[in-house]
């Protein structure tokens, strides 16, 4: 995949300007504001989904916005609801699978350029 620069957001993102992203799996994302240096998304798990164990170079802090899941990072599991969070140090292993539908609030240091890049 070609490298994307990353930009920055217009600077009020309204939501019903743009649509989620089907992921598949029954996981949407919808990416928010950003700029070089950070990125916030939004992203719907329907039950059962699963987001797979993977690393990235990024820092990452996520919010439970509503649902439960059950987030692995760094070989240790825990149980999350709503109001609850997580922090990822980079190219730590994490992923969750989603026991109630719901609503995770992902935040990004720097941008994901990889999402940008796969967005139409």
């Amino acid at each position: 995949m070609a490298t994307v620069a990353v930009g920055q957001s217009e600077a009020f993102v309204f939501d019903t300007a743009i649509g989620p992203k089907d992921l598949g799996g029954g996981i949407k994302r919808k990416i928010l504001g950003y700029g070089p240096d950070l990125m916030i998304v939004r992203v719907w798990f329907e039950k059962g989904a699963i987001g797979q164990v993977h690393a990235h170079h990024h820092s990452q802090s996520t919010y439970v916005e509503s649902g439960q899941f059950e987030v692995q990072v760094d070989g240790q599991k825990r149980i999350l609801g709503a109001g609850d969070s997580f922090y990822i140090a980079p190219h730590l292993d994490h992923g969750a699978v989603c026991l109630e539908p719901g609503v995770l609030i992902d935040t990004f240091s720097p941008a994901r350029e990889d999402f940008l890049g796969e967005e139409d």
